[in-house]
This record gives structure tokens, sequence and C-alpha cells, in this order.
């Protein structure tokens, strides 16, 4: 039996137009959001930002009540390697294979581009990323220092596990 959740996701390039669903996703998603500052600066810096979407047809066929924003996520090209900076998606959507999908096509575009490694920073308190990143072959490479907002009374902040994931490039 097809799932709603089976359904083609499309990553469409994110555009300022998009920004009142992705900073309410946002805002629902994280204790620290991310400002519409923030993602405006990603766009004006070439930062690689997507929107995902399931494919319109099969949104209303099989789901019409989901979200049509699913999630996004922000890229970062640097020479060779590929940062993530930012994934999310909808917490009614979570715990359904959508972060291993995003994250399938995340590796899927490093490939594209020949970059051999993908980092990303992740709060140790998020387990359910970590368990995720760690599924996806993963491995904490570092830590950075108080890098992540906790608490914004006391100033208290928390440090981020660095993972990495180097990925196989096809011989040219």
């Amino acid at each position: 039996m097809t799932s709603a959740f089976d359904t083609k996701l499309t990553f469409m390039p994110m555009q300022p137009s998009d920004m009142r669903a992705v900073m309410s996703l946002e805002a629902i998603s994280h204790s620290h959001p991310w400002t519409q500052g923030n993602f405006l600066d990603s766009l004006t810096a070439g930062h690689w930002a997507y929107c995902i979407r399931p494919e319109i047809s099969t949104k209303t066929e099989l789901a019409p009540n989901l979200p049509a924003l699913w999630g996004y996520c922000i890229l970062y090209p640097a020479v060779d390697e590929l940062h993530l900076l930012n994934i999310t998606i909808d917490p009614v959507l979570r715990r359904n294979g959508i972060g291993s999908r995003v994250m399938q096509a995340i590796e899927g575009i490093a490939i594209q581009q020949k970059m051999s490694r993908i980092i990303l920073e992740v709060r140790p308190s998020n387990i359910p990323a970590v368990k995720l990143y760690e599924h996806m072959g993963y491995a904490i490479i570092g830590v950075r220092r108080a890098y992540y907002p906790a608490d914004e009374v006391t100033g208290k902040r928390e440090d981020a596990g660095v993972m990495a994931k180097s990925i196989t490039l096809e011989a040219p």
C-alpha cells in the first residue's frame, strides 16, 4: 500500500517569496530558530537553499491535509566539501523516513558537484538528528564549543558536535 510519505519529493530553489512558509516552519521546529535575515543572507551569499515539497499531483491524491512545505535545507559549497547549514522537516512529518530521503538527496548533490565530503553541526541534545546522521554513516570529527544558544536568560550556550561523511565519487 502506498503511503503519502512515499511520494516523490521535489527540491526547488528557495526564493524570497518562500520566506513566510519557511519562517513559520523554522519557528515551530527549533528552540533557537534562524531569523529571516539569516535565510536572506544565505540566499544573497549564494548558498544552495532548497524548499522540499511533495510532487503536486500526489499530495492532493494521497493526503490533502499534509502541509505544502515538507522541509528545507541550506547547503554551503566549500571547494571540495558540502557544508549542511540547516535541514528542517515539518514536525508532523517526522519519523516517516523523509529526513533520510532528504539526506540521500543531499549526498546526491555532493556526488553531482564532485564534493567528496559532507560536514554538519548538530546539537548533542538533538538525539533524533544525531541518530539519523549516525544511521546515514556520519561520524563525529570534532566539537565546536559554545556554538549554539541554549538559554537566552543566562546566556548559556551548547556545544555542537561536528559530523562528517566521506562521499564516494565515481571515477571520471
